[in-house]
C-alpha cells in the first residue's frame, strides 16, 4: 500500500508535516474541513507544498519524524527541491 509524507503550508505561514495512507488530495481536504482536531484546525486554509511517496507507512512515518526535527530553512530547501543545500543547513548537535 502506498503512503506519503507531506508538508502543508498553513494560513499563518507555518508548516505542518504529516504522513498518510490516503490520497493527498483527500488528506488536504480533511485538514481544510477540520475533520480531525489538531495543529491545522485554526490555521486553515492549508495547501500542499511538498510530498514524497513511500511503499510502506512505516517509512513515511520515519521521514515525517525526521522532517519535523528540521529547521525552517532546511524544510524550505526540501520544498524548493534543493537537496544539495540540506547538509549545510543541518544543525550541529553538541
Amino acid at each position: 500500500m502506498t503512503a506519503f509524507v507531506c508538508i502543508l503550508l498553513c494560513a499563518d505561514g507555518s508548516y505542518y508535516t504529516g504522513s498518510t495512507r490516503t490520497s493527498l488530495e483527500r488528506r488536504v481536504a480533511e485538514h481544510n474541513q477540520g475533520t480531525f482536531p489538531g495543529y491545522t484546525t485554526s490555521r486553515t486554509p492549508v495547501s500542499l507544498v511538498y510530498a514524497s511517496e513511500f511503499e510502506r507507512i512505516e517509512d513515511a512515518i520515519a521521514a515525517e519524524r525526521q522532517i519535523k526535527g528540521w529547521s525552517r530553512a532546511k524544510k524550505d530547501a526540501l520544498i524548493r527541491g534543493d537537496p544539495a543545500a540540506l547538509p549545510s543547513l543541518s544543525r550541529r548537535r553538541t
